[in-house]
């Protein structure tokens, strides 16, 4: 047995649901001497906290190509937590520096 095909069947509608609050995203902007273990050692820093950052960027650059640019976005984190992150990968060594900013 086939069920008749309808052109313009119409599916019900989803409940309505109340805009959920976004969530920040935390951006890292990390300069550093480019270095085979600096990108692990930033990345460890999130993933001790089960984390894996929703963008990753890495690049050298300078003259000779002895600096590494790092952008990171994360979310999951509240303020506290992302000063936190913050102050632990200006303790990398080979980092010199980190600026974090918010976005929603």
């Amino acid at each position: 047995m086939t069920l008749p095909r309808t052109a313009n069947a119409a599916l019900p509608s989803p409940p309505f649901k109340t805009a959920a609050r976004a969530q920040p995203v935390f951006c890292y902007a990390v300069s550093a001497e480019a270095s085979p273990g600096l990108l692990p050692r930033v990345i460890g820093l999130f993933a001790k906290r089960d984390l894996v950052p929703r963008r990753c960027h890495a690049a050298t650059g300078g003259a000779d190509g002895s600096d590494l640019e790092i952008d990171l976005q994360v979310t999951g984190l509240d303020r506290a937590t992302a000063d936190l992150v913050a102050r632990g990968l200006r303790q990398i060594f080979g980092v010199h520096t980190v600026l974090l900013s918010e976005k929603i």
